[in-house]
């Protein structure tokens, strides 16, 4: 049995997607860095997420839209619990105390690290496929991202340079953990981890003395935290529901290029060769990843799960009467053998001999 459409959709556009508005949010928030503090600045993009989010989130309801998501339930709270303190508190706080203490250049080179941690702990520990074309992929990405961000300093192993690795690896857990909750509604999800970073943010710039700015660089803020950070995080958590944790990390790890090249368009910033090259190692990465073909007979055991799904392949159940598609409801998988190309989505996280 052949898949009806292209496995690479939509997982493919939504990573990439996330990794616009993730990366155009930079030279955004640069625009504003001159007149507003940078962790206050950091808590307004994240309440603004929120906020945005959570208007979106009520509106369905008020309107009546029927419910397309999966809600979520009482097995994911653990879960949610876990994303939200380590992604939404414990990131935030280790990088905000780290870019205190070392230098932004040596702050820049370290923020990579999300990347590799993304991916590494996908790969060791959730053990997701991966093969010499993948894996050469994804460090022709992350090699472009270092070499965009180094501007000719040294690393400064010192505390601040450990508290954000720390940071770095607390969101390399959180993203593979938010794997557990790709089923559930994204933006109700996206919602909490937002208004909870934020407020923690903004709990840290106002302890230590910032001043809130005018009313028109708040809302500016909010509205560029509500696409690059809260748009941003709908999207990266839809494509790990189809393309699973380390291919969306990587596809994301493009986010840095994506931001100097605005900042090329929007600030006059001047092309370079270290920004050539990097593009050149990113859209390398980039094409070993979009041809990647991993087609191989599988099993799919027994499954019961609720998830937003058409009735494809994977999904030959049956109802009481007509439906709309997508649609969200409880349903079980019956056993089935077939072939395809595919990625580790929600129906194929299988093992490799």
């Amino acid at each position: 049995m052949k898949n009806l459409h292209s496995h690479r959709w939509p997982g493919v556009p939504l990573a990439l997607g996330a990794a616009v508005l993730f990366g155009a949010s930079a030279p955004f928030s640069k625009l504003l860095l001159g007149t507003v503090d940078p962790w206050l600045l950091a808590g307004i993009l994240y309440v603004g997420a929120g906020l945005g989010l959570a208007a979106i989130h009520f509106a369905r309801q008020a309107i009546g839209l029927p419910r397309v998501e999966a809600p979520l339930r009482k097995a994911d709270l653990p879960w949610l619990a876990a994303v939200v303190v380590i992604g939404g508190g414990v990131g935030p706080i280790l990088l905000m105390f780290g870019l205190s203490l070392t230098s932004a250049a040596s702050g820049s080179l370290l923020l990579n690290l999300e990347g590799l941690a993304t991916m590494a702990i996908a790969w060791l520990v959730f053990r997701e496929n991966v093969d010499r074309r993948l894996l050469l992929g994804a460090f022709a990405i992350l090699a472009g991202a270092v070499l965009l961000t180094w501007n000719g300093q040294g690393l400064q192993l010192d505390t601040g340079a450990l508290l954000i690795a720390g940071a770095c690896l607390a969101w390399g857990i959180d993203n593979n953990l938010t794997r557990k909750l790709s089923s559930a509604d994204p933006v109700q999800i996206a919602m909490i981890k937002g208004l909870v970073a934020g407020f923690v943010n903004l709990a840290l710039a106002f302890g230590l003395g910032a001043a809130l700015p005018s009313p028109g660089y708040v809302a500016a803020g909010a509205i560029v935290g509500f696409f690059g950070v809260g748009v941003s995080l709908v999207m990266f958590m839809l494509g790990l529901r189809h393309l699973g944790t380390a291919r969306t990390g990587a596809y994301f790890s493009l986010a840095p290029f994506i931001g100097a090249a605005l900042a090329i368009i929007l600030l006059g910033e001047g092309i370079s060769a270290q920004f050539a090259i990097a593009g050149a190692l990113m859209a390398l990465g980039l094409w070993l990843h979009l041809n990647e073909r991993h087609d191989h007979e599988h099993a799919h055991e027994i499954l019961e799960h609720d998830h937003a799904h058409t009735h494809d392949p994977h999904h030959g159940h049956d109802h009481d009467g007509p439906v709309s598609e997508p649609h969200s409801h409880w349903h079980r998988h019956a056993p089935m053998r077939h072939e395809h190309p595919h990625f580790p989505d929600l129906h194929h996280r299988h093992g490799h001999g």
